[in-house]
């Protein structure tokens, strides 16, 4: 099914593609607008199909920019077109972008974690400290995922790092691959880290999506800690329900597993002391993340910059961890191509207009004029969850939607005073969900591939968790969230 889905995905998506383009325009939308609108629709069916790998889709969405906005008459001078040079600067904008000199710079971190073997050091030493009672354990996993965020700023390369400790841990305790033991420890790692992709700023891409276009459109910078601050309750709460929801719909078999701490102790010994590449990488690590937390508070300094500095000092001859050709071998640079073209793609819906006027159709069909805030969030968190069932990649779902929400949100502030910012960071937040299906993020499938668990299992786990999610963001945004002043 998945297969003849994807193999159909990309006719499918130039089909519809045609058939917007030959829709008059409205009057109230420009061509280039109507043609980025086709373009996001197309966008949208090749990601959900997986039609094609992500940074070919980046080429072809590229390609049609360039040809389709350049045929377009300029917004600035209608009685010119804007050129196909014009349109491919739209298409590359997004690779100007602050937020993807983050992501590039967040990749080589987690490269660096994965060559020095720091961050399964980390993980096996706070699993050491948790005993070997089954809820111990899946509260050491639940936490690994929570220390592992602040350091690793990639969740592939956590859970990557992850999954073979926890598969080696259940392997030494002698419990059975197919266990419920085994399930929920492979669950957790990858549910534990999609959490904490929300309370962290620099723990997912597409968190730097949606910060690019706050910043880029509305012209606010929000630093580490602000997030933090505004984040970390509501992955707290996750993280307690995760384990509860896990332990309450699949109890694993035993209580406790005997000498399971010895034996994580002693993987722990095996990796022996820590190296000097380890203790470098985990001293700028440490700064680097004092830098983030004190931001706007100790220094002016931005994430994305004292970031950059941090990886190059890790690839400085002497000093650094890795050359340049072990970074090359460690990293997926098509995320990197992803991400610049999905801001660049976002970019041009709202520099076209186009946002605006999908805003004003989606504002006036809700009656989202005269609503509260909290219904707003509301309606549009329960749609980013829903079509998230649809896509394989946050960053791919906040390219294309966080705009939308963007020109929403100012649409339905023209009648009421809302904190546009703030309500976007909590959509943002909501984009994180990825709890149901183990497609609907690499983390998930990462887990998935060890055949410790059916889908059946995580769509069990997984549907409570986004419910309460769900409830989670709404009880936020009428208390905690107020009080910050996100939501007025």
């Amino acid at each position: 099914m998945k297969k003849n889905l994807s193999r159909m995905g990309l006719p499918i998506g130039f089909l519809v593609l045609i058939l917007l383009l030959l829709i008059p325009t409205p009057p109230e939308l420009s061509t280039a607008g109507h043609r980025m609108l086709a373009i996001l629709v197309f966008s949208v069916i090749i990601w959900m199909t997986e039609a094609v790998a992500y940074p070919v889709s980046a080429g072809i969405i590229m390609s049609l920019m360039a040809f389709l906005l350049g045929t377009a008459p300029n917004m600035v001078n209608p009685s010119k077109m804007l050129g196909t040079s014009g349109a491919l600067k739209m298409a590359l904008g997004g690779f100007s972008s602050t937020a993807l000199a983050l992501v590039g710079a967040a990749l080589l971190i987690a490269a660096a974690m994965m060559k020095t073997g720091l961050d399964k050091r980390i993980a096996l030493f706070v699993l050491s400290k948790i005993g070997a009672k089954t809820h111990h354990v899946l509260a050491g996993v639940i936490c690994v995922g929570f220390v592992l965020s602040f350091f690793v700023p990639s969740t592939t390369a956590r859970v990557s790092c992850m999954v073979p400790i926890v598969m080696g841990i259940i392997a030494v305790f002698g419990v059975p691959r197919k266990s419920k033991f085994a399930a929920i420890m492979l669950i957790a790692v990858a549910q534990a880290d999609s959490i904490w992709n929300v309370g962290i700023k620099t723990a997912a891409a597409q968190n730097m999506v949606a910060l690019g276009f706050i910043e880029k459109q509305l012209g606010t910078t929000i630093s580490w800690l602000d997030w933090f601050i505004a984040a970390a309750p509501f992955a707290i709460i996750m993280s307690v329900i995760l384990y509860f929801v896990l332990l309450k719909l699949m109890p694993p078999e035993m209580d406790e597993v005997p000498g399971g701490k010895e034996k994580i102790a002693q993987e722990l010994a095996a990796l022996g002391p820590m190296k000097a590449d380890e203790k470098k990488l985990m001293f700028i690590s440490v700064v680097l993340l004092f830098f983030w937390a004190t931001e706007k508070i100790v220094h002016p300094f931005d994430t994305s910059s004292t970031t950059i500095v941090a990886v190059t000092l890790m690839m400085m001859p002497g000093i650094g961890i890795m050359t340049w050709k072990e970074v090359q071998e460690r990293i997926n640079w098509g995320t990197l191509l992803l991400f610049g073209v999905g801001i660049s793609l976002g970019s041009a819906i709202l520099s076209t207009k186009a946002g605006e006027w999908i805003a004003h159709v989606i504002v006036e069909y809700f009656g989202l004029y005269d609503a509260t805030a909290t219904f707003i969030i509301a309606i549009l968190a329960l749609f980013l969850i829903l079509i998230h069932l649809g896509f394989a990649s946050a960053t791919a779902l906040s390219s294309a939607m966080i705009p939308i929400c963007i020109s929403v949100l100012q649409g339905a502030s023209e009648n009421m005073t809302l904190n546009v910012v703030g309500m976007v960071m909590i959509l943002q937040y909501t984009i994180c969900f990825g709890f149901i299906l183990p497609v609907n993020a690499p983390q998930n499938m990462i887990a998935y591939s060890t055949d410790t668990f059916e889908v059946k299992d995580f769509i069990k786990t997984g549907i409570p968790l986004t419910i309460f999610a769900y409830l989670t963001i709404l009880l936020l945004t009428n208390t905690y969230w107020k009080w910050l002043g996100l939501v007025l």
